[in-house]
């Protein structure tokens, strides 16, 4: 029974920051690849970014690289995003996503959280 649940969502200003956090279980934790994927309103799923089970590569797109940082503590079964210099477009629900494979697996969203919302204004 996997289980991720998200939190820290909440509004912040431009230019503002955030921490979100996705706790999880029911899995081998450090066994997989996680990543947050996002949806604003009226718009598709975006992805945001990836870490590899360990920690040591993340992967992001380009308009979120130098903003946004995904990291993870595996003692605590835990996957973070650090989110800074928020801008309008960021508002959405974030989502924590764990893969469906093992270990190198950077490239399914097999379970998904209920999500956090990010509220961008001024």
């Amino acid at each position: 029974e996997v289980q991720l649940v998200e939190s820290g969502g909440g509004l912040v200003q431009p230019g503002g920051s955030l921490r979100l956090s996705c706790a999880a279980s029911g899995f081998t934790f450090d066994y997989y690849a996680m990543s947050w994927v996002r949806q604003a309103p009226g718009k598709g799923l975006e992805w945001v970014s990836t870490i590899t089970r360990n920690g040591g590569t993340t992967y992001y797109p380009e308009s979120m690289k130098g903003r946004f940082t995904i990291f993870r503590d595996n003692a605590k079964n835990t996957t973070y995003l650090r989110m800074n210099s928020l801008k309008s477009d960021d508002p959405a629900v974030y989502y924590c996503t764990k893969p469906l494979g093992i270990f190198n697996d950077y490239g399914t969203f097999g379970s998904w959280g209920q999500g956090t919302q990010v509220t961008v204004s001024s």
